[in-house]
């Protein structure tokens, strides 16, 4: 009986060297080569139609505009205040998504929501928004600045900025760690003696840091090709508070292709050497973790 059950069960056709090989999706050729296209259209030809461009320049066109002393002050702060709204937002964004996972209180569900509004708003209108507040007649502004606080039109309206449209990255990543981490290992340290900040610091802390570093990592690259929240902001001086991809839409204004897609270029090898860095920092940390447990 039981033969004859396994001979007419669709499951029991074929060797179990077939069986284990069946997948849901189409084979492993036909979805490599659709992955391979699709990342190619979408990515990777872009990228090789802005080097071909960028090819065009003789070694001392290229190096005259993309090390102009505007241009450089441009990288500086592009990624200075991209890393600083990273940083701040790995400290804040921890905070938010620890509060939205351990209690419960009137509104979170409203304020879980909220920390998705960066993702949904549209950049200038985030910039002017943050300038209204902000500006020396805004809500805000017009009480700071009497005391010498200025925080619209200079570099702390760009981190301002900056840290608004990337701090869902940072809190969405670490958000589901935290509802996964298993409470009885605190409380396992807090039977033994440990404080609540040792219980952070060599229980919690080792399990969420890859999320940490990779909310970083997602939230340093948004923030450096940021645009449209920064312009209305920054107050666009050049030398002060202009920003790279501010110098890209100036030189392209002024047709001259070949020196905004060298100035892309460096972005993009500068940012791509970062990502590696910070990739490779989260493989260690994994790693440790792994070897310590």
């Amino acid at each position: 009986m039981t033969s004859a059950l396994l001979s007419i069960s669709p499951l029991a056709a074929g060797s179990p060297a077939k069986r284990a090989t069946r997948r849901v999706l189409p084979g492993f050729n036909l979805t490599l080569g659709y992955t391979l296209f699709y990342l190619s259209l979408i990515v990777l030809i872009p990228l090789s139609a802005l080097l071909s461009k960028t090819f065009t320049l003789t070694w001392v066109e290229f190096w005259a505009a993309v090390a102009s002393p505007r241009v450089l002050a441009s990288y500086r702060l592009t990624f200075g205040a991209s890393f600083m709204a990273a940083l701040v937002n790995v400290f804040f964004g921890l905070l938010l998504a620890w509060v939205l996972v351990r209690y419960r209180f009137p509104g979170k569900k409203i304020i879980d929501a909220l920390v998705d509004l960066p993702f949904a708003l549209p950049t200038a209108v985030a910039g002017i928004s943050l300038t209204a507040l902000l500006a020396g007649n805004g809500w805000i502004g017009q009480y700071l600045e009497p005391q010498g606080i200025q925080l619209a039109f200079n570099r702390n309206g760009i981190v301002i900025a900056l840290i608004f449209i990337s701090l869902p990255f940072v809190v969405r990543t670490v958000q589901p760690v935290l509802e996964d981490f298993e409470k009885e290992l605190e409380e396992a340290a807090t039977c033994l003696g440990a404080s609540r900040w040792q219980t952070f610091r060599y229980v919690i802390f080792p399990s969420i840091a890859p999320a940490l570093l990779t909310g970083f990592a997602m939230a340093f690259a948004r923030a450096i090709g940021e645009y449209g929240s920064v312009i209305f902001i920054a107050g666009n001086m050049p030398m002060v508070s202009e920003i790279t991809p501010l110098i890209i839409i100036g030189k392209l204004e002024q047709y001259d292709y070949a020196g905004a897609t060298a100035v892309a270029t460096v972005m993009l090898a500068l940012s791509f050497v970062m990502l590696l860095v910070i990739n490779a920092l989260q493989s260690w940390q994994r790693r440790r973790a792994g070897g310590k447990s």
